[in-house]
């Protein structure tokens, strides 16, 4: 098992999650951030820190496509240990439905 970001992540992009990961296996994207299902160790403490409630452990049902796009951008985006500021309109993103249109695949700042 492993621990999955989902849908509202994107454009929302809090990074409560990345600080207390203890075995930095966020990877950030230029909207959203992923978990590289190979690093999680299930720990779970990632999940209640997530304002947009966008981490999810794998074993929900319907996360199939969650998961795989998780593995595919771990492995191309950077690694991202430290917290920074969400975007000025995060608030604004979290809660919509559909936003997966929105997702870049263009990769984030990282460390």
């Amino acid at each position: 098992m492993s621990y999955v970001v989902t849908e509202n992540c994107i454009k929302c992009k809090y990074m409560d999650c990345v600080e207390v990961c203890p075995v930095d296996c966020f990877y950030e994207g230029e909207n959203m951030l992923v978990i590289n299902p190979d690093e999680c160790i299930d720990c779970g403490v990632c999940e209640p820190e997530c304002p947009a409630e966008a981490i999810k452990p794998d074993t929900e049902p319907d996360l199939d496509g969650w998961l795989a796009l998780n593995a595919q951008y771990a492995k191309e985006w950077p690694n991202v240990t430290m917290k920074r500021e969400p975007p000025a309109d995060a608030k604004d993103w979290d809660g919509i439905a559909g936003k997966k249109a929105q997702f870049s695949s263009n990769p984030g700042e990282g460390d």
